[in-house]
């Protein structure tokens, strides 16, 4: 399947594989015709925004409205259409609102900095073991494990369970990429209900007997969280909470993996850690693409958008916007200023940013700290077959130079 755009200026056509491996050729054709562009290259023509400045714009204007990714007339998909419709990331206005201050009581920067000794404990944990076997999966054997208990222990959920996230996560993140299909909707659908029933048991089991742990905190807000809601959000969660994470993680690895006179710089200077974090943000964010509707009349950048318009925010171009960061597609972690978008911006800007930072900071300092160097074990790099998320199937490093 191509994706095509036609215009009076050019025609762009790739085929989906080569986007999906490789996005940012064409978003730079759809910015070089104009930051907002109207098209048909999904199943619903909307608008296409590459530009910094009219992403950020429409992140922070209210009339623009996020939404559940399936079309609110079908009637196929009940559980997943239940569930998205309880999940804040498709609430707005006072919906949104209320769910999300009681969300953030987890998610405060002093909550998420009580976590940094589990989460450095952890990658220390894993890395010992890892470390011997002088070749691993980044992916699967570093990433998740690490964002896996972390969640697991600010949800409250059984250690034991935790290895079931990945594919939870790994099919409901299918379930709202643009690429999905009917088989990857019926699967969700089903594993909706299993989730649902897996949360129901363990609310109750809460309700018995509270821990200190995010579910029993909002059990505790009853009478402002209904019982949907509740498991609703302990279901984004699961994925939110350490999908976009171990993708950062995994591209952070690749990032330098590419790019090793950036690892000696940073070898040299561990003070960049953090902003090497913002840079892989920018430079290969994790989330490539999220969706607004208009739900008014507007111009933006000189276009006439109409109430009801769908509207595709590619992040991915945006971070690479040359208005904004000189040598967009260089990977340079000494950048002064990184204002990525990677997290969103305004009312939906990301609750779980600054524990994916952490986690993040954390993976790639105990990286410097016990690896020398280290390389690809392969140059074929596959990618998820997703257009909305930059997601490793696997990322398999050879260790060099390892020290406890």
């Amino acid at each position: 399947m191509n994706i095509v755009s036609r215009t009076k200026e050019k025609q762009i056509r790739l085929k989906r594989e080569d986007f999906m491996e490789n996005p940012y050729p064409l978003y730079e054709s759809l910015r070089g015709i104009s930051p907002i562009y109207k098209g048909s290259m999904l199943k619903q023509p909307g608008w296409f925004v590459t530009g910094y400045k009219e992403a950020a714009l429409i992140l922070k204007e209210p009339s623009f409205f996020t939404r559940i990714p399936l079309p609110r007339s079908t009637e196929k998909y009940g559980h997943l259409k239940r569930a998205q419709s309880k999940m804040m990331l498709y609430m707005n206005n006072h919906d949104h609102r209320k769910l999300r201050l009681l969300v953030n009581k987890g998610f405060t920067p002093k909550q998420v900095e009580e976590f940094k000794p589990l989460i450095e404990k952890i990658t220390h944990s894993l890395l010992d073991e890892l470390i011997v076997k002088k070749e691993f999966d980044v992916v699967s054997e570093f990433a998740f494990p690490l964002t896996s208990l972390v969640i697991a222990t600010i949800l409250g959920v059984p250690e034991e369970d935790r290895k079931r996230f990945r594919v939870w996560a790994s099919a409901l993140l299918q379930s709202i990429d643009f690429s999905r299909s009917h088989k990857t909707l019926e699967e969700s659908d089903r594993l909706i209900g299993e989730l649902n029933d897996y949360f129901t048991l363990v609310i109750d089991k809460k309700r018995k007997k509270p821990c200190n742990d995010l579910i029993s905190k909002l059990i505790k807000e009853e009478d402002k969280i209904t019982n949907e809601e509740l498991i609703a959000t302990s279901i984004l969660l699961v994925i939110a909470g350490h999908e976009t994470t171990v993708n950062l993680i995994s591209n952070t690895v690749l990032a330098f993996a590419k790019h090793p006179a950036q690892w000696e710089l940073l070898k040299s200077d561990s003070s960049l850690v953090a902003p090497s974090i913002e840079e892989v943000l920018r430079y290969e964010s994790p989330t490539q693409l999220t969706a607004r509707v208009a739900m008014k009349d507007t111009e933006i950048a000189g276009h006439q958008l109409t109430s009801g318009d769908q509207i595709y925010l590619m992040l991915g171009a945006a971070n690479r916007d040359p208005e904004v960061f000189e040598k967009p597609n260089e990977f340079i972690i000494s950048r002064k200023s990184i204002p990525h978008l990677s997290f969103g911006m305004g009312a939906h800007f990301c609750l779980g940013s600054t524990l994916a930072r952490l986690e993040a900071q954390a993976a790639l300092a105990a990286l410097l700290q016990r690896l020398n160097t280290y390389e690809l074990v392969s140059n074929q790099i596959k990618w998820r077959k997703l257009m909305g998320f930059r997601s490793l199937e696997q990322l398999r490093i050879k260790t060099f130079n390892t020290s406890k």
